[in-house]
């Protein structure tokens, strides 16, 4: 029998792992805008760009990972919002582990969607869980409330916080695809 892992040792590092994601998310963001500025950084956005598929397939079963041992073995009852994420994300996981085998790159048009409506739903959920007066009486049941987050490690990170740096991430990897001759600038 394996040994017990205490909960809160698991909250702090899916935080410090979404935490990874959400900076990878401004920073490969932030480097594609300037990718066209010079060789050496559009070199490494075709490199990143081979591996994605890849990268976006950890990020999105490490998430579905996280949720199912938050649930199954913590026993945090997900709420309605939760739900509604885990929907987006848990076929990620399959979508991109196939196209990931694949190398169909093609699959931005099935994850851009479904990543891009997980990660309104967590900013809703994340926003909700901070001013409780913008949950709509229709989302959440009063037995397990959107608004109360099952835990906030560092101070902010909260189940909903790690789902939108997830998805970004995967958003972030998976859409913004160009031929690599287009990421090489012109010579003057």
């Amino acid at each position: 029998m394996l040994p017990a892992v205490d909960v809160e040792a698991v909250q702090l590092f899916t935080s410090l792992l979404a935490l990874l994601a959400g900076a990878g998310a401004v920073a490969l963001g932030t480097i594609r805008l300037v990718a066209r500025s010079s060789a050496p950084v559009a070199a490494f956005v075709t490199a990143i760009d081979d591996i994605a598929l890849w990268l976006a397939f950890v990020d999105a079963a490490a998430a579905t990972a996280g949720s199912l041992y938050f649930s199954e073995h913590a026993h945090y009852i997900p709420c309605n919002l939760c739900w509604y994420q885990r929907i987006a994300m848990y076929p990620l996981s399959l979508l991109l582990l196939i196209a990931a085998i694949r190398r169909d790159h093609s699959v931005r048009w099935y994850v851009g969607p479904l990543a891009g409506a997980g990660a309104v739903l967590s900013s809703y959920h994340y926003l909700v869980e901070w001013f409780p007066s913008l949950e709509s009486e229709d989302v959440c049941s009063v037995s397990v409330p959107c608004t109360a987050p099952w835990f906030r490690e560092l101070g902010f990170v909260t189940l909903s916080f790690m789902a939108l740096c997830g998805f970004l991430f995967i958003l972030v990897l998976v859409v913004p695809r160009r031929p690599a001759a287009d990421l090489v600038p012109e010579a003057p």
